[in-house]
């Protein structure tokens, strides 16, 4: 598959190239300001660039000579770094969960969620050669979970959008097994390439490619409009600027996100929360060992032996079982009170 040109529909979903976290505490002075130079990401330059990050929130004016020799803007805490990169990729991420999904609130709780593990991971997040893409991850991960089907509030997808091409895009997208959505979004909606795709999906390079051209047809089949595109690329062109569309469709339902500060503080309390659920079940099972312990037995105590009939006499453990041959006898008794010996048979007088 060759190399695209990028489209200006699809910037609203896609996030802007989150600003790299500052270099580990270990390196200071000199030694963590070439550190951060060299780990600062280089500019990118036309329509790829509006694609990824829009405007530069320090102003796009600047020249480009201006912001290379000024060297990247660093973060004094992990806090500042964390706020930054939620700032970056938070609402893009909702939007790209909303078209795996079509679910606003289970989008919310996966990028949230993935926020949390990305706090919970931060020294390995801001280590990352693409922290935003470590985050994209854990949302797609968590929102193309099977397990929601099982849960009543997500059980089924919210209304689609009004209009009739948007609507017939996103039933289409739905229809498709999560792989192949998953790796229709990621190379037609946010622009990586094959190699990128396939290694975020899990996937070899010629299983996404079949996963890519399968998806586009069943997409295709389901919206015509798709079917004037006379090649690929024309047709990953179109597909783009679709899915952009629809990620932008209804912006304020699908992007309403709580601060950084909330999904860090809430990110802490889970933690906490299934820190002491684990450190009390820790001491259950100790204290239930312990018990057992002190109350198991010392030394080997032998079983009672089983009483043995001894030369008729029946067990001491209540009455003997009734058998067939005893019954017999109780019913004869009963029903031959009179027959017998002349000298055993009772005179009633």
């Amino acid at each position: 598959m060759t190399e695209r040109s990028t489209s200006d529909a699809g910037a609203a979903m896609s996030p802007p190239a989150p600003p790299h976290p500052p270099p580990p505490p270990e390196a200071e002075g000199a030694e963590g300001a070439a550190v951060a130079a060299a780990d600062a990401p280089e500019p990118e330059s036309g329509s790829k660039a509006e694609f990824e990050g829009g405007s530069d929130p320090e102003g796009a004016s600047e020249s480009e000579d201006a912001s290379e020799s000024e060297p990247a803007p660093g973060y004094a805490t992990p806090i500042e770094a964390f706020e930054a990169l939620y700032a970056a990729c938070a609402t893009p991420l909702v939007q790209q969960a909303y078209l795996l999904t079509g679910r606003r609130r289970l989008s919310r709780e996966a990028v949230e969620r993935a926020f949390h593990l990305a706090w919970q991971h931060w020294p390995e997040v801001a280590t990352d050669a693409d922290p935003g893409g470590w985050v994209r991850a854990a949302a797609h991960d968590y929102a193309l979970s099977p397990w929601h089907r099982f849960r009543r509030v997500h059980r089924h997808p919210d209304h689609p959008p009004a209009d009739p091409g948007l609507r017939a895009l996103l039933l289409a997208l739905l229809d498709l097994p999560p792989s192949y959505r998953r790796t229709l979004l990621l190379y037609d909606g946010l622009g990586l390439d094959l190699p990128e795709t396939a290694a975020e999906t899990q996937a070899s390079t010629p299983a996404a490619a079949s996963r890519l051209v399968h998806a586009r047809e069943a997409v295709v089949a389901r919206v015509p409009e798709l079917a004037a595109a006379a090649t690929p690329e024309a047709l990953s062109e179109l597909l783009r600027a679709r899915i952009g569309a629809l990620a932008a469709a209804e912006p304020g339902k699908a992007a309403r996100l709580p601060g950084a500060g909330g999904v860090r503080y809430r990110g802490e309390r889970r933690i906490q929360v299934w820190t002491r659920a684990a450190v009390a079940l820790t001491a259950a099972v100790a204290g239930a060992t312990a018990f057992t312990v002190s109350t198991a037995p010392t030394h080997y105590i032998p079983p009672v032996t089983p009483g043995q009939r001894v030369e008729g006499v029946p067990l001491n453990s209540g009455p003997q079982r009734v058998t067939e041959e005893h019954m017999e006898l109780h019913r004869k008794l009963l029903n031959e009170p009179v027959h017998g010996p002349e000298r055993l048979v009772p005179e009633f007088r």
